[in-house]
């Protein structure tokens, strides 16, 4: 039990490693400068030590392209499309509901012509895709392999859903006056950002983005080089969501508005019962399946 809280661990201690490196690099360069947020400049050079850090810990882990997930290349791009159109399809129920309640409501500000629409369009699903591109190898890549060698399967989608989940929250909004930013300032941003995991507003939020990764994972273990599939579903979802804040306003004062989270007006606690249920419902389906193969 100790050997597996130790493996469950070393994410974390890699993660503190490159925020201590993001902190005084990310000192020296509004040092040099000038007129840059800290607080931004970190967590984005945090999130690219992160990215880096899949190579090196491939060569230690000795792992390949395959085992992280890659398939060939045109089976990947036929499992990024099929993952996308799961995407749809698992999400998509979510924002219809969240409609009919009056949760979201049409924004009636925006100018709504073919050309402002495609335009959103291709820049959501653009961003959408590099999200995509740089969480799913380094979640369900990199960190999901590296603990399903020492730690059971479930287990490690357990563990590498929540580093998914809490990475989102692991953030500040102090902004440091330029005047009085020290080589410790970026320490003081760090512990501030991880001490936010234990505000009980991100509560919803958090669960919801577990269930996510938790659903991910799932996903990731169904074919040996699938990650192509949580790349597609990942897209897919993120695209939505961006499109509906394009789109659509979120009602706080709602009847039902406590289904969301004021973490981006989609996620909390209707994602989260949906995809357990969706969950839920696959894993039935595998027993079932299995029983028949059986008999």
């Amino acid at each position: 039990m100790m050997r597996y809280l130790a493996y469950s661990l070393v994410p974390l201690l890699v993660l503190v490693f490159a925020a201590m490196l993001a902190g005084v690099a990310g000192y020296f360069m509004v040092l040099l400068v000038g007129d840059l947020s800290l607080q931004k400049v970190i967590n984005k050079i945090t999130q690219v030590f992160l990215v880096l850090g899949i190579f090196p810990a491939m060569a230690y882990l000795k792992i390949n392209k395959t085992d992280l997930g890659f398939a060939e290349r045109p089976l990947f791009f036929k499992q990024v499309l099929q993952g996308f159109g799961l995407g749809l399809l698992t999400l998509l129920p979510v924002f219809i509901i969240l409609y009919g309640l009056d949760i979201t409501v049409i924004d009636p500000s925006q100018s709504w012509t073919l050309g402002w629409l495609a335009e959103k369009t291709v820049i959501a699903l653009l961003l959408a895709l590099l999200i995509s591109l740089l969480e799913e190898p380094l979640f369900r890549g990199i960190l999901f392999v590296g603990l399903s060698r020492k730690l059971p399967v479930v287990a490690a989608i357990a563990i590498s859903a929540m580093y998914y989940a809490a990475l989102h929250f692991i953030k500040t909004k102090t902004e440091i006056p330029a005047q009085d930013i020290t080589l410790s300032s970026g320490f003081y941003l760090m512990a501030e950002a991880f001490a936010n995991l234990l505000n009980p507003d991100i509560f919803p939020a958090l669960l919801a983005l577990l269930m996510v990764g938790m659903f991910l994972g799932l996903l990731r273990t169904q074919v040996k080089t699938g990650l192509g599939l949580c790349i597609g579903c990942h897209t897919a979802w993120v695209w939505q969501i961006k499109m509906s804040k394009t789109l659509f306003n979120t009602d706080y004062s709602a009847d039902y508005a406590y289904l969301v989270s004021h973490y981006d007006g989609v996620v909390g606690p209707l994602v989260t019962v949906w995809l357990m249920l969706a969950v839920a419902g696959y894993l039935i389906y595998l027993r079932i399946s299995k029983r028949s193969n059986c008999v």
